[in-house]
């Protein structure tokens, strides 16, 4: 079970970045050409949002059946570089990552003017796309 949700979880690494790209890519293009904020920006925003929340909910249960996840918590692990970047650093980024991307697409889908709207994708979705990669464990990462 875990070898399964490990490369599940690597997988969707890749649809998750793609995603995430895609969304915000097409809100700067809409955002400089001065676009409407339509149903179809909105539904773009949305697959980066779920596709965010589907690689979490993945992550989640990797986490409570890896041997580098919760099972490794302890003393010892913060003296280990790569074991707390997978048991502590990377869990929590990602978290934090998926919530700035979660707030930045609720908020934009209130009305109001289109050019926040669209700043509030771009600020939140490149936000939450740093923490992503910045705690992506690259040296196992295939």
């Amino acid at each position: 079970m875990y070898i399964g949700f490990k490369h599940l979880h690597s997988f969707l690494a890749y649809v998750l970045l793609a995603a995430i790209l895609f969304s915000l890519v097409y809100a700067i293009i809409k955002f400089v050409k001065q676009a409407d904020f339509d149903e179809k920006v909105r539904k773009v925003s949305l697959i980066g949002f779920i596709a965010a929340h589907i690689q979490l909910l993945i992550g989640l249960v990797l986490y409570f059946v890896s041997p580098w996840g919760f099972a490794s918590l302890s003393g010892n692990v913060m003296q280990d570089s790569f074991a707390r970047l997978l048991s502590i650093e990377h869990p929590l980024m990602m978290i934090i990552g998926i919530v700035l991307i979660s707030v930045g697409y609720i908020k934009a889908k209130k009305p109001g003017d289109d050019a926040r709207r669209f700043k509030t994708i771009i600020l939140f979705y490149t936000l939450g796309l740093i923490f992503i990669l910045s705690r992506i464990p690259w040296q196992v990462w295939p």
